[in-house]
């Protein structure tokens, strides 16, 4: 698998600026919901930012009311405390109904921003070409999909909600602050610079360690996937201590990320709280002095002194909001890299119809490398007619199973061209192109569902019937009969609950159903017994009657049959004909033909 990154590299972050930008275009699409979250957050706000004040005025009433009957001049006015109180328990109930409202819409918004990356990526990813995921692991592209789309989302709803409120109720209460007292103010705000500049300072070093564990939980579930998958490999080989050992490296980087970028976001939220404490203090003093001199209200210190802690909350909150925003943009970085990622060329705008092809097929002068430096196919020329059984031979690396891929256009020549019926393949719909194609692999896939399931997948609108028509033909119906639940029979996610040669005749089954123009046959053979290897390969014979067929194989012995044999090497076509005229010819065929059964006598 391809190893990460290390160090510095690893943690640096590609484009915050433009991560950003994107992320509030994202975002814009949800504009009228974002605009009554807005109303309702400022209405809460509002709504919590009266609250002391109106306090304040009762305190201030207690006060004087108490001063009163101590002097025998007057009494406490329960009337006007009661009736405050009243008001002030209405005012805090609607901005706990207006909070929760604004909580309600943000986590709404928040799920459907998940849902659409979701399928966003879903729909990217049959988009992408090939050579994409040559570039990462399965476990890297799951993580982008899942870990990062989960900590997007999540922390979105968070950091949108707090950030309104907070600059909202630290706005309100600024000005709350000024209408008690000016000066007072302006004592405890020349702490709150400190704060922002400390807060600045922790978000630039907890940046590029957030970006970095992102990296390492897409690298750890590359890990995981790889040793997972190969299980029965890694436990046969007795390499399960050196898995361990692989995969607590790998848990080590993740720890080592994890564990500083926590600590260092977290340290925002103690720091502010330390600023806030001091102020605190020299609020209580300075507004002393103030109400000595009758300059202030004792309610009022008390009002000042609440609107300092919520300012000072509120303050905290927005470190806490930048603390999440770290990840956020680190995991949004990394979605919108694969959003953004290079897709196939488009499909032309007046595309060939494939209604009436025959299946002739034409490489002219091919030249493909999978990287611009390295050409593994040179001047490939072949002309195949209709109805034709092409082998393709020769040595492991010679090019056989791309000129397949490039065939179906998994990949794009470098230049020449490739051609059915005259028609460059590049002129095709990709879907229309590959519709064309029908594919049995070495490695069979299926999926975890009903053996029906699995056959209709290349013709969803296939009947029972026709099904079990396709099964018959590939000689499996037999078999299936003899299943419990016959063609209800669940296969299950490792698809190990049935032989490997019965995979392969359910693929065939699958290909027979889809009824293709062109096949491929990949060594459909090399992984079975010799009584299921005559089954499968009657099975493909049938399979090729009428149809152009491409079969790749090591075992020459399977391909005597056919109309043409091209035999690579390097890259190249070195020989064609059929099986007795390349014996004849006593080249490079004969060379490979013979050491087959040297190997076997040995």
């Amino acid at each position: 698998m391809p190893k990460p990154p290390m160090g510095k590299e690893m943690g640096k972050v590609k484009d915050f600026k433009g991560t950003f930008k994107k992320l509030i275009n994202y975002i814009k699409n949800y504009k009228l919901s974002l605009i009554i979250v807005l109303l309702f957050a400022i209405l809460s706000t509002v709504f919590f930012i009266v609250g002391p004040n109106i306090l304040g005025d009762v305190t201030t009433e207690i006060f004087n009311g108490v001063v009163k009957k101590l002097n025998n001049t007057g009494e406490i006015n329960f009337s006007y405390v009661n009736k405050t109180l009243t008001i002030l328990v209405i005012i805090y109930v609607l901005s706990s109904i207006c909070s929760f409202i604004t909580n309600f819409i943000m986590n709404t918004i928040s799920c459907k921003i998940s849902y659409n990356l979701r399928k966003e990526i879903s729909e990217k990813i049959n988009k992408l070409p090939m050579k994409y995921f040559d570039k990462f692991t399965h476990g890297e592209i799951l993580s982008r999909i899942t870990n990062d789309v989960d900590t997007f989302s999540m922390n979105l709803s968070q950091v949108l909600s707090q950030f309104v409120s907070s600059f909202a109720t630290i706005i309100g209460i600024i000005i709350m602050m000024i209408k008690i007292n000016s000066n007072l103010t302006i004592v405890s705000l020349l702490i709150l610079p400190i704060s922002i500049l400390s807060m600045g300072f922790i978000m630039s070093r907890s940046q590029k360690l957030f970006t970095r564990q992102q990296k390492n939980i897409g690298n750890i579930n590359g890990v995981v996937e790889e040793i997972y998958g190969g299980h029965d490999v890694v436990s046969v080989f007795n390499a399960e201590e050196k898995a361990i050992a692989e995969f607590e490296k790998y848990n080590d980087l993740l720890y080592d990320s994890a564990w500083k970028s926590q600590f260092i976001s977290t340290s925002m939220h103690p720091l502010t709280h330390f600023m806030g404490d001091i102020s605190y203090v020299v609020i209580s003093i300075y507004g002393g002095i103030l109400t000595i001199q009758n300059k202030i209200q004792v309610g009022n210190i008390l009002s000042f002194s609440q609107y300092v802690r919520n300012l000072n909350r509120s303050v905290s909150d927005l470190a806490q909001i930048s603390a999440l925003l770290q990840p956020t943009i680190a995991s949004a970085e990394r979605i919108f890299e694969f959003l953004d990622a290079e897709e196939e060329v488009k499909d032309t705008l007046k595309p060939v119809s494939i209604n009436n092809i025959n299946g002739e097929i034409e490489f002219k002068n091919v030249h493909f490398g999978y990287n611009d430096d390295k050409v593994i196919i040179n001047d490939f020329n072949a002309k195949i007619k209709k109805g034709q059984k092409i082998a393709i031979v020769g040595p492991t690396g010679a090019g056989k199973t791309t000129i397949v891929k490039l065939l179906m256009r998994f990949y794009d020549i470098n230049s020449g061209s490739i051609c059915i019926d005259g028609h460059d393949i590049r002129d095709f719909n990709r879907s229309d192109l590959r519709s064309l194609f029908g594919m049995v692999l070495q490695d069979t896939w299926l999926f975890n569902g009903t053996i029906e399931e699995n056959i209709k997948y290349g013709r969803l609108d296939a009947t029972s019937e026709n099904v079990k028509d396709a099964c018959r033909a590939a000689s499996v119906h037999h078999f299936i009969k003899t299943l419990p639940d016959t063609y209800n029979m669940v296969i299950n996610e490792e698809s190990d609950n049935i032989s490997q040669g019965q995979k392969q005749l359910l693929t065939i089954a699958r290909v027979i159903l889809a009824d293709p123009k062109i096949l491929i046959l990949d060594e459909a053979t090399s992984s079975v017994d010799t009584r299921t290897e005559i089954l499968i390969q009657e099975a493909m014979d049938k399979l090729m009657e009428g149809r152009t067929s491409f079969i790749i194989a090591h075992r020459l012995s399977t391909i005597k049959n056919a109309d043409l044999i091209l035999v690579m090497k390097d890259g190249d076509i070195v020989e064609t004909g059929t099986h007795k005229q390349l014996l004849k010819k006593g080249g490079f065929y004969e060379t490979l033909y013979n050491s087959q059964f040297e190997e076997t006598e040995e």
